[in-house]
């Protein structure tokens, strides 16, 4: 395994991976937490929120073809009025249901 370095912010301390590894598995979950303990988010410095970012980001702009709304909104009407004059549609023959 590659060895990566990583720096604790403000402090010229310089860990391997190995060795916060070793850290994370001899840390007890249960233990009680500092009082000086900050968040993940309060440390990198993201603003708050209900979930972090990195957990659930926020959703991308819809970019597309103006023109996919209109047609995937025709297919569904033409089946909603298919389905109302009580016709069935499964093979691709309109018979009665």
């Amino acid at each position: 395994m590659v060895e990566q370095n990583s720096t604790t912010d403000g402090d010229d301390l310089i860990f391997t991976e190995a060795e916060l590894t070793a850290l994370a598995l001899a840390a007890d979950p249960n233990g009680p937490i500092d009082d000086d303990a900050v968040t993940v988010a309060e440390f990198l410095g993201q603003p708050g929120g209900l979930l972090p970012a990195w957990y659930m980001p926020s959703p991308m702009v819809r970019s597309g073809h103006p023109w996919r709304i209109p047609v995937v909104v025709a297919i569904v009407a033409a089946f909603v009025i298919i389905e109302a004059f009580g016709l069935c549609s499964t093979f691709g023959q309109l018979v009665p249901a």
